[in-house]
């Protein structure tokens, strides 16, 4: 067995937390994802599984650990890292339990391998994880670091009745143990991060040399990734309406729509022709046989009359099959066709031909529509064809947007030296509109804090979603992260892709509301790229609807330089070739300023994260923008 195997790993975010506001430590940003997030990436190649213990926001933690449980504590009142011990050790389902805090994003990634070591080797219960620590100059000293633990899941009996005893202290507990502790090199491993003020001073500080970076953007997450990440935390809206028949299109299903009927609701015909028995159709080698039509069926307006042997009804399209007959002539297979009379060869049709049955289409009690369907003109026609004239659709989603920028006029102000026209805006205007949102237009918000801040928390009331434009780069005017410490959480904010790196997603929160924040970048390509890619795609999630694109491969014409490391997003221009393949081409210069290239281009050329250079004539994916826009 695997030492994985045998390893539940426990990340402690069970304190307070509130040095760094009112959002947990573990929820803080950090390098592209929440520091909790990295722990969680540094244990999962070391264990079979990770839990989190955390008491405080605890939707915002479950939507980051995704599928592992997040546990509070089974005491009261913040008791500290043992009682986060406790509730682990009650979990585990493994022999084994190790422990690290949320705030530590570069333990090592050996850390179970040498402490499981040093426990075989000394027959011990628990290992913990020493350094040697030097400050300001003074001689290094040996610190223990007793929350990079492994311990024995059987040791609960022990700590529950430690626990009994009112005793909380760790370092007391352990001594009471057989403890082995296990000498590391490299104490920044250990460090945690306390304060906003030394988050933000380890963002700008590299990495220690044992984290695994790539090499075109460190810190930057994968595209896929942050898709995943963004799947998993938006849910579809719980409102829901019930709108008459006409107005529900573009609207997102509610309910499935159950049919009360048969579609068709009898047997007819899906031909004109004759109607007749099949028992009568003339056998191989017989002569043709010749009926006579006694009557005319109509849709609308049935036929009574029953034929006899040689007898038939004459039928249009859609009217219902007559008493006793099961299958229907087509009358230009008719060998010949008298005033009262058809002459049928051998082989004409066979038994049941031409003949829709009852519920062929849709059977009473069956599902015509499923929840999640976006209504289209065909869908109304089909809840129409059922008798439905109301149906009940989820609400319209609620999008407030906003650009950010000292530097940005509005349509009919003067253009000062050094200022720009927001195109962002109406870009996204067109983009949400053309989704079925409900928009919240809300203008130009400064580069001041308080002003963001207020007009985040304004659109938290009003909207379920927020996307914003410019204000999430590394620039000294960019308040956006800091400003979602305070008042939500971020869990990334920059990407290893082109056009688009810095994009931010995350939650504002208030008293009584909250929102889902996409922060996308200010120049217009990259808004348009990061908004079909990330904020579409979860809006429609949000709407109870999945996003569908039209990928497809093409030939490139021209070379195409690419640097591997991150995923590129080249517009293009997709066409037949000579031989009828498709083939692509680039609009020409790639800038994310250059928004007319999206006015040309009529797809996305998508370079993975893995490619280099494309060559001439190699294939690459595109995205159709036909259905995206």
């Amino acid at each position: 067995m695997s030492l994985k195997s045998k390893v539940t790993g426990l990340i402690l975010a069970g304190g307070r937390g509130t040095r760094m506001g009112r959002v947990d430590k573990g929820l803080q940003p950090f390098r592209g994802a929440t520091l909790v997030e990295h722990v969680m990436r540094r244990l999962a190649p070391q264990t079979a599984t990770v839990v989190i213990n955390a008491n405080r926001n605890l939707p915002q933690y479950q939507a980051v650990a995704g599928a592992a449980p997040v546990l509070p504590d089974y005491l009261d009142g913040f008791e500290g890292p043992l009682a986060g011990l406790q509730i682990g050790l009650q979990y585990c389902p493994t022999e084994l339990l190790l422990t690290a805090p949320c705030d530590s994003p570069f333990l090592p990634e050996d850390l179970a391998e040498r402490l499981y070591a040093a426990m075989l080797a000394q027959d011990t219960d628990v290992a913990l994880a020493v350094t040697m620590e030097s400050e300001d100059g003074a001689e290094p000293h040996r610190q223990t670091h007793p929350v990079f633990a492994l311990l024995k899941a059987s040791l609960l009996p022990q700590l529950d009745a430690y626990l009994d005893t009112g005793a909380r202290r760790m370092e007391s507990w352990f001594k009471s143990l057989r403890v082995a502790e296990v000498m590391f090199d490299q104490a920044d491993a250990f460090r945690n991060i306390n304060t906003l003020a030394e988050l933000q001073q380890h963002e700008r500080t590299p990495a220690p040399a044992a984290t695994t970076v790539r090499a075109a953007d460190p810190g930057a997450l994968p595209v896929a990734e942050a898709q995943r990440i963004i799947c998993e935390r938006v849910a579809p809206v719980a409102a829901t309406e019930r709108l008459a028949l006409r107005d529900a299109l573009d609207r997102v299903l509610a309910e499935d729509i159950i049919s009360p009927i048969n579609v068709p609701a009898y047997d007819n015909s899906a031909m004109d022709g004759y109607a007749l028995r099949s028992a009568d159709l003339p056998p191989a080698g017989a002569p043709d046989a010749t009926f006579k039509v006694i009557g005319i069926a109509y849709a609308g307006r049935p036929c009574a009359q029953v034929p006899q042997a040689g007898e038939c009804i004459r039928i249009m399209t859609g009217a219902a099959i007559p008493p006793g007959c099961d299958s229907v002539l087509p009358q230009e297979l008719a060998a010949h066709i008298g005033e009262d009379s058809v002459t049928i060869r051998h082989g004409a049709i066979r038994t049941g031909a031409n003949r829709r049955f009852a519920g062929e289409d849709l059977k009473a009690g069956g599902i015509a529509l499923a929840q999640g369907k976006i209504m289209r003109p065909a869908d109304l026609g089909l809840v129409a064809s059922l008798g439905i004239g109301e149906v009940a659709v989820r609400r319209k989603l609620r999008v407030a947007f906003f650009s950010t920028g000292d530097e940005l006029r509005s349509l009919g102000e003067p253009l000062d030296d050094g200022c720009v026209y927001d195109s962002n805006r109406y870009t996204l205007f067109g983009m949400l509109t053309r989704l079925g949102c409900d928009v919240i237009d809300m203008g130009i918000v400064r580069d001041d804090p308080a002003a963001l801040e207020a007009a985040l928390l304004d659109a938290c009331a009003n909207a379920d979603a927020i996307l914003t434009s410019g204000g999430v780069s590394e620039g000294a005017a960019d308040y956006t992260r800091d400003i979602l410490g305070r008042i939500g959480d971020v869990a990334f904010w920059k990407l290893a892709m082109r056009p688009g790196r810095p994009l931010a997603f995350g939650q504002i929160r208030s008293v009584t509301d909250s929102a889902w924040l996409f922060g996308l970048p200010g120049n217009p390509v990259a808004v348009m790229v990061s908004f079909y890619l990330f904020a579409r795609p979860a809006l429609l999630r949000m709407m109870g609807t999945q996003a569908t694109q039209q990928a497809m491969q093409a030939r490139s014409t021209a070379a195409i330089r690419k640097r591997p490391g991150r995923t590129e997003y080249q517009r293009g221009i997709v066409s037949a070739g000579a031989d009828g393949a498709p083939q692509v081409r680039l609009t020409g210069a790639q800038g994310s300023g250059i928004l007319s290239s999206m006015t040309e281009a009529n797809c996305i050329v998508v370079l993975h994260e893995a490619q280099a250079d494309i060559a001439a004539g190699e294939m690459v994916e595109v995205l159709l923008f036909d259905g995206l826009i």
